[in-house]
């Protein structure tokens, strides 16, 4: 008989802390589960802790793939799941030992399962290098309605003062959803993001479930910390939704505006180049001190950009003499709803 339930563990060179995630899941109070470990190519011992593992309850299960990235790993768990209910998450992570139970109780018994997604609250918690803890923060989600979900989803986690509100971690989705729509592989990083909005423009329906249902840990090992490797991502996350759903990318604009001032500052052509395509107008650069309604002014003043020296528009370059002289400049010419 299949397992009601389908917990897909990825795991990429994260061996140590592999068996303390598979045990969160055999702790469960809800007991009807199966647990399939997703070997995304490591080249740590993480077959041999899964196999350790297996012998420790023949609910897990252990399977390798050539490395595809973390959306790859997800999709290929899937196939080989056989659960009615599906949990997602990552192998330095771990949830609590009544999630499952608890968020399955808000399913009445005589309700449509199809296309449900339970979605809870969760604790980051921060290792140092020791693989010791040294913080925990709740961030409590709260019930949403859809489109302030996606409202949300749009704009990156550094520009806003709320909780990431659709964590794979905190989440259990009824099989149905992901027979539908797949995890963006092109999408390394942010493929969780993109792929809540996708199933949220599919009419998804999200039910929230008030449980810190898992932890959620950042180390350093965390490729988030890299902004280089995540700005790129970025962008490629707001190309797709542009894409596939441009009647939304004028939600976009905080995250958009962020990355083109960016791009513009740090003289990077070919991020500007993919920008400026999807972007929205007005735009907000300088701090928002400056809009710009026009896509051909904000070629302008990327051109002027390459020439002028980094002090005149930005002030982490000017010194105690460039201050002054900007301070004039913008008494006589720059004033905060100035326009272009």
């Amino acid at each position: 008989m299949a397992p009601f339930v389908s917990i897909i563990i990825n795991c990429f060179n994260q061996s140590c802390y592999l068996e303390r995630s598979v045990k969160s899941v055999l702790s469960q109070t809800f007991q009807d589960i199966e647990c399939l470990i997703v070997d995304d190519g490591s080249s740590d011992n993480t077959r041999e802790v899964s196999e350790f593992l297996m012998k420790l309850d023949s609910r897990v299960k252990y399977f390798h793939q050539k490395n595809g990235g973390l959306p790859a790993a997800r999709n290929f768990g899937f196939q080989k799941s056989q659960g009615e209910w599906i949990q997602f998450l990552d192998a330095d992570d771990w949830i609590h030992e009544d999630k499952i139970r608890f968020q399955l109780s808000h399913v009445s018994p005589d309700q449509n399962n199809q296309e449900i997604v339970l979605y809870s609250d969760y604790e980051r918690v921060i290792f140092n290098s020791e693989h010791q803890i040294v913080g925990q923060q709740e961030n409590i989600i709260g019930q949403l309605t859809t489109d302030e979900l996606i409202q949300r989803l749009l704009i990156p986690d550094f520009l806003i003062n709320s909780a990431h509100p659709a964590l794979q971690q905190a989440m259990l989705m009824h099989k149905s959803v992901l027979q539908k729509t797949k995890f963006p592989e092109s999408l390394k990083a942010l493929g969780d993001r993109y792929f809540a909005i996708d199933i949220l423009r599919q009419d998804a329906n999200f039910i929230y479930t008030p449980i810190i249902g898992a932890y959620y840990t950042k180390h350093q090992s965390n490729r988030t910390n890299n902004w280089q490797y995540m700005k790129q991502y970025y962008i490629a996350f707001y190309g797709l939704v542009f894409k596939n759903y441009p009647d939304i990318i004028s939600l976009c604009h905080i995250g958009l505006d962020f990355l083109l001032d960016e791009s513009i500052r740090e003289k990077e052509k070919e991020n500007f180049d993919k920008l400026i395509r999807i972007v929205p107008t007005p735009v907000h650069l300088l701090e928002k001190k400056l809009q710009i309604n026009h896509i051909f002014w904000i070629k302008l003043f990327y051109s002027l950009r390459l020439f002028i020296p980094s002090f005149v528009f930005y002030d982490k370059y000017r010194g105690p003499r460039s201050q002054k002289l900007i301070s004039l400049w913008n008494k006589v010419f720059l004033s905060k709803n100035d326009t272009l």
